[in-house]
């Protein structure tokens, strides 16, 4: 089932001349940044054109067998998860948790930090897995109100990010971590972070106990979580500013991060197209009938809203859409827009 979209806040001036009155993030105003950012990140999209639905990617015709045999891969490892002695959780939690910081071996053989937090009342009602954006995690720091008195959560730093899975192999810098190992899908970093996620929710419900289980995944977190929605594991997700959706469409434009990675990477080696169609989240989406909710954005820097709304009409099952002004950034109005945003996320995942 296809909702009507949420609209959060202004799809009217005064958003399309922000950045020319310097209002947006602090980004110059009418000049590029570092080369690789224009002026208006809407990229000259509004929303009426957002909605219009691209044409898929091209897709790889072995896409599901290639997850099958990752998924069986992250399957296949036992139960490793080590947790040290309990603290005090932070903020609200901290008279309904307990957190505790952790490692559990994912594919490849590698140790993966995270953040567990378990009720204080016994066992728990719900499993959520969350994962996070492209800077990593570098404390048990998320969106306390998406958590209830009864459920259980881990927090994953996912291979080479994060204060806890850091390695000197891979770059933690967004911009070269989206790099690493990208010669081949199967040494392809991204593959690896799919299977690490897949391994910590199953590490919480093998700590728990039988529990439903949800997911959320912001920015880097929403790309990869699209992915790792294509099996089912997940009763319920949420993906909010999700990159990684439609590669051939997101690469045409300018940005900082990950993707401006991946834009100089291309201008020299075409060959990465073959690869990234493997991790594309829309190509991913259109294979996802867990119910899920998108928080996508009119104006990012950081992840073309093209890309964004991609991933949303990919999804093959119940959806909802939620519109934000912009993100990745600080914009006029974002208190309120996020309160609201969490609040709605909050129901979808209950």
């Amino acid at each position: 089932m296809t909702r009507s979209p949420i609209v959060l806040g202004s799809t009217t001036p005064p958003l399309a001349d922000w950045h020319t009155r310097g209002l947006i993030g602090g980004w110059p105003a009418n000049e590029a940044c570092d080369g690789l950012l224009p002026g208006d990140a809407t990229y000259g999209y509004d929303l009426a054109s957002l909605l219009d639905r691209p044409a898929p990617p091209p897709e790889p015709a072995d896409f599901d067998a290639f997850w099958a045999a990752t998924a069986a891969e992250a399957d296949a490892g036992p139960p490793s998860l080590r947790l040290a002695a309990p603290d005090p959780a932070p903020g609200r939690l901290r008279e309904t948790h307990t957190v505790q910081t952790g490692t559990f071996t994912s594919i490849g053989g590698n140790v993966i930090g995270c953040w567990v937090l378990l009720p204080r009342s016994g066992s728990a009602r719900r499993n959520l897995t969350f994962a996070h954006g492209y800077g990593g995690r570098y404390s048990p720091d998320f969106e306390e109100e998406l958590v209830e008195p009864d459920d259980a959560v881990i927090l994953p730093c996912l291979r080479g990010l994060g204060a806890l899975s850091l390695r000197p192999d891979i770059p933690a810098a967004g911009a070269e971590h989206v790099l690493h190992g990208i010669e081949s899908r199967e040494g392809y970093v991204l593959r690896g972070c799919v299977a690490d996620v897949w391994r910590a929710s199953a590490e919480l419900d093998n700590l728990t106990g039988a529990a439903e289980h949800a997911y959320y995944g912001p920015s880097f977190g929403g790309g990869i979580g699209a992915l790792a929605l294509v099996h089912g594991r997940y009763r319920r997700a949420a993906l909010h500013v999700p990159t990684f959706g439609h590669h051939p469409l997101r690469l045409r434009f300018p940005s900082i991060g990950s993707g401006a990675g991946l834009r100089r990477r291309l201008a020299t080696d075409p060959s990465i197209l073959h690869v990234l169609a493997y991790f594309d989240a829309m190509t991913a989406a259109r294979r996802v009938t867990t119910p899920t909710i998108v928080c996508a954005a009119l104006w990012d820097p950081s992840v073309p809203p093209p890309g964004q709304f991609a991933v949303y009409h990919g999804l093959a099952g119940e959806k909802q859409l939620v519109v934000q002004d912009a993100a990745h950034t600080d914009f006029p109005g974002q208190q309120a827009q996020d309160r609201s945003r969490v609040e709605l996320l909050r129901r979808w995942l209950h």
